[in-house]
């Protein structure tokens, strides 16, 4: 019988996943993945530990948003020089690079420490369904 009453990596057993982006509004495709990549839908979370799984999101260019959050939303970011500050609004951020506009948001849902720059290696997002990952026999979540 196992006494242990705090959780350890080596108990942890990591999964890959699959989710489709096709059609879904990024808020809340964004927090379904902050739960799996964190860990928080297993038995055993601890959060002090990385136990979340491995995510694979596809079709990153097919993503949504409601209202007029394409024309209104805008992201500001300094980069530390003097009159750097810097606005980009989510239509260019999105033409620019459509990934960066997912793994921001899933970002942004993560606690803010140093185990979050570990959970946050566990996204992969790609732009159409072809991924490298078939190797780890991932399963589809929907």
């Amino acid at each position: 019988m196992d006494f242990l009453s705090f959780k350890t990596n080596s108990k942890n057993k990591k999964k890959w996943v699959i989710i489709d982006a096709n059609n879904q509004y990024l808020g809340r495709l964004a927090s379904k993945i902050s739960l799996i990549i964190r860990g928080k839908h297993k038995s055993y979370f601890s959060p002090n530990i990385d136990c979340g799984d491995y995510v694979i999101v596809i079709n990153s260019t097919k993503i949504k948003l409601s209202g007029k959050k394409w024309m209104q939303k805008k992201y500001i970011y300094y980069t530390g020089y003097p009159g750097g500050q810097k606005i980009i609004s989510i239509k260019d951020l999105f033409k620019k690079n459509p990934n960066k506009l997912l793994y921001k948001s899933v970002k942004g849902m993560l606690p803010k420490n140093r185990l979050s720059q570990k959970i946050i290696k566990n996204l992969h997002i790609y732009q159409k369904e072809r991924h490298n990952h078939k190797a780890q026999k991932p399963f589809l979540i929907k």
